[in-house]
């Protein structure tokens, strides 16, 4: 018989604020594997013609596929800041609860400024 506690209802786990946020961060990557190549194609379609420009100034000015570039330039944007957090987590800083605590509402804080740019650019 197997006496080793099991916890499998993720309703009841209760993960730390830097955790939910570096599972954020692996999530993003995903984002942006899926969507730098999409971003490409948009780029080659733009600078092959000016008939090219127009088809994707007209693609991307539907709600929905501005709303989906919109989601992967924040993803790049939240990537990056969880990996500079990654970055100086490695060399020793913000490795205890306080200070990843401090370091998870520092990136939060940057990335609601790049929301905020966003929205305003697009």
């Amino acid at each position: 018989m197997n006496t080793r506690p099991v916890n499998l209802d993720l309703k009841t786990v209760k993960m730390p604020f830097a955790a939910v946020l570096s599972i954020l961060h692996r999530i993003t990557g995903v984002i942006i594997f899926f969507g730098v190549p999409f971003l490409l194609w948009l780029l080659q379609q733009s600078l092959s013609s000016p008939m090219g420009y127009a088809e994707v100034q007209n693609f991307i000015g539907s709600g929905f596929w501005r709303l989906a570039f919109f989601g992967i330039i924040w993803a790049f944007a939240y990537h990056i800041m969880a990996g500079i957090k990654h970055l100086f987590m490695d060399v020793g800083y913000a490795e205890t609860p306080e200070g990843a605590k401090v370091a998870a509402t520092l990136i939060v804080l940057g990335n609601i400024i790049v929301l905020i740019f966003l929205g305003v650019r697009l």
